[in-house]
């Protein structure tokens, strides 16, 4: 069936490109090859008529040519073809091939004549917001050819952000042609840089390629640039710092533009964003889960102890989208773990069986019930107190939590066959100074003790966690909404981070590799200094450090350390299959010996006295330290040198 809604505007064009086509044609014929021109008059209202009606036929005038792929100029192509080949036939049927060249050249001239004209259109109304050299020119023309205005009042594109753009491959070109082809786009693109010195000079969609020179920055300057943007998708860390330090010192403000990755579980659209916190510490993020991994997961009952915390929601998260036969998250805080319930159970609904358990650790009998009516298959224990000033002024709920809520959960563990325990720790168990630190190197030497014949144990150790809840990062987001100032213990402290995705895949990963006893730490890469990622943070929210926000050192806090170390004994490491995984071999002692350190640790808790039982810690942890002792040697760390050269 046809359809009926013809642009007729179009085929009064198209008729116009028709008769310019077929005059100049006609007169050529007449005065090459002879002829009458009523003849061809004749010929060439056949030939009108057969282009029009095959055009018909094919909805050539109910397509919205500004939107146009590739399938409509093939139509347009294939019905001309078609009226051609009839024309033609019907020509040398009747008069012989002998003039015959005529009606072919005025066929293609008109097919050629109605393809630029489409072409021309598609292209200035998709470039419509750039009103300089040829898109204004043609803007202008086909104002006075078509009547038609390119930009509406509602399109004022006046007050675009204007950009650079630095990197001028493929990415970057599709990034310039989504924003001028976008009326609606807050930003507009005003040039290209690049390194590549094949492209400098050269022009990308009407944008010139810059090369950044010594005199770069007037010539960003002369074109009004305001921001850059980094369409830099596979750029190494180092050389996003490099850039970002570059490009920041000129004082512009920097954004990044995400390019979607298929394998993504996130969101895949695209967008031009501030920096984020990831991108401050110029790191490449690690993807450590593969297929076997997940596949090691799929179809088990997995219990979370802390489920509701930063690391348990997220393990919750990855543990979902491996397809667990059950998922039991296990908390004491019944907002969060409340807060994932209702996350999974909006993505996945009745696919995935999860439960909720509110108890502590701590409840022996509590923990005893859970673990007797869910079976867990695989146990992953994330719940702790983490916050190092607090435990400090509450030692003994610290050690009651920490250590025997961790015991509680092993003996469950070992009395209903649990088949594998993965215990989250912390690189401020290495060495420790506070007493956080203290309990979790106590909880890695409870976990390293058992070699059970039934359950797997293991241990998994990171730094910091971008994010997580009471960490700096939202700290200084909300001293700088703020005003300032923004605060700091110490302008030498220098830490390890990771994202929260990536710590959890870690201790997934690694617990699937486990054996028995391992204490698992991952290469995480340089340490950061925490005054450049407050300075970092600073000029990311377009402000000025000690200009318009100030920083301010406080000074270290009541057990904390300038450095966190990863490792006790680094000659004893050993690689896994992962290369960003690493094994500390540390020899493990006795379940009589941990028992011996257990005894003493209750007698003291039995006192309630914070003094007693940090005393009691300092005995059972030979490697607890005062941070006084660690902080005066800290300048002969590696990790304050790795930061300083950072």
């Amino acid at each position: 069936m046809i359809n009926r809604k013809i642009k007729w505007a179009l085929v009064g064009y198209d008729t116009v490109v028709f008769l310019l086509v077929g005059v100049v044609i006609s007169f050529l014929q007449v005065g090459v090859a002879g002829g009458s021109f009523l003849s061809m008059a004749k010929w060439l209202g056949a030939c009108f008529v057969s282009v029009m009606v095959l055009r018909i036929c094919w909805d050539i005038y109910a397509q919205i040519w500004r939107y146009a792929g590739v399938s409509e100029f093939v139509k347009l192509v294939l019905s001309d073809g078609m009226a051609c080949v009839f024309c033609v036939g019907s020509y040398i049927v009747f008069n012989g091939a002998n003039g015959s060249v005529g009606l072919v050249a005025v066929i293609l001239g008109n097919l050629f004549g109605c393809l630029s004209l489409r072409l021309c259109y598609q292209w200035t109304y998709q470039h419509r917001t750039l009103n300089a050299g040829f898109a204004l020119m043609m803007k202008k023309m086909l104002k006075i050819l078509t009547g038609v205005s390119f930009i509406n009042e509602k399109e004022d594109t006046g007050n675009r952000i204007k950009i650079a753009i630095i990197g001028a491959g493929g990415v970057g070109a599709m990034l310039a042609d989504e924003l001028q082809k976008n009326p609606k786009a807050v930003y507009e693109p005003v040039c290209f840089v690049d390194i590549d010195e094949k492209k400098a000079g050269r022009d990308i969609g009407l944008l010139p390629v810059l090369m950044p020179e010594d005199d770069l920055k007037p010539k960003l300057d002369a074109k009004k640039v305001q921001e850059i943007v980094f369409a830099l998708p596979n750029v190494s860390s180092e050389r996003r710092r490099d850039l970002y330090e570059y490009y920041g010192g000129m004082g512009y403000k920097i954004k990044t533009y995400d390019y979607p990755i298929l394998d993504s579980d996130e969101s895949s659209k695209r967008r031009i964003h501030d920096f984020k916190i990831e991108d401050l510490l110029f790191r490449s993020t690690n993807q450590f889960l593969n297929d076997e991994t997940k596949a090691w997961y799929r179809g088990k009952n997995v219990l979370i102890t802390g489920g509701g915390g930063s690391i348990g929601s997220e393990l919750a998260r990855q543990i979902a989208r491996c397809q667990p036969k059950r998922l039991v998250i296990l908390d004491v805080y019944e907002n969060g773990a409340y807060d994932i319930q209702q996350e999974l159970r909006i993505k996945y609904g009745n696919e995935l069986n999860l439960r909720v358990e509110i108890a502590s650790v701590c409840d022996k009998e509590g923990i005893d019930k859970i673990f007797r009516e869910h079976t867990p298959d695989i146990v992953m224990h994330a719940a702790a107190h983490k916050h190092v000033p607090l435990m400090e002024r509450n030692v003994c709920e610290a050690v009651r939590n920490n250590v025997f809520g961790t015991l509680n959960v092993v003996e469950a563990c070992e009395k209903y066959h649990v088949k594998r325990f993965i215990m989250v720790s912390t690189d401020k168990a290495v060495n420790p100074t506070n007493v956080m630190g203290a309990t979790k190197r106590m909880c890695e030497m409870i976990v390293q003790s058992r070699s059970g014949e039934n359950t797997s144990f293991s241990a998994t150790r990171f730094g910091n966690v971008l994010g997580s809840n009471g960490s700096v990062i939202p700290l200084f987001k909300r001293q700088i909404a703020a005003g300032g100032p923004v605060t700091i213990t110490d302008s030498r402290i220098v830490r390890y981070f990771m994202t929260i995705p990536e710590a959890s895949q870690l201790v997934m990963t690694s617990g699937a590799m486990a054996s028995n006893g391992e204490l698992y730490v991952l290469d995480m890469g340089k340490p950061v200094k925490i005054i450049s990622l407050a300075m970092n943070m600073i000029k990311l929210s377009g402000l000025e450090p000690y200009k318009d926000i100030d920083i301010v050192e406080t000074g270290l806090r009541p057990g904390e350390k300038l450095y966190e170390e990863l490792l006790i004994k680094t000659e004893e490491l050993d690689k896994t299959e992962n290369d960003k995984i690493y094994v500390e071999r540390d020899k493990p002692l006795s379940k009589e010996e941990i028992a011996g350190k257990l005894a003493i640790l209750e007698k003291a808790l039995m006192t309630q006295s914070n003094h007693l039982v940090k005393e009691a810690l300092m005995q059972v942890v030979p490697t607890y330290k005062s941070p006084e002792e660690v902080n005066e040697q800290a300048i002969q760390a590696e990790e304050m040198r790795q930061a300083a050269g950072a």
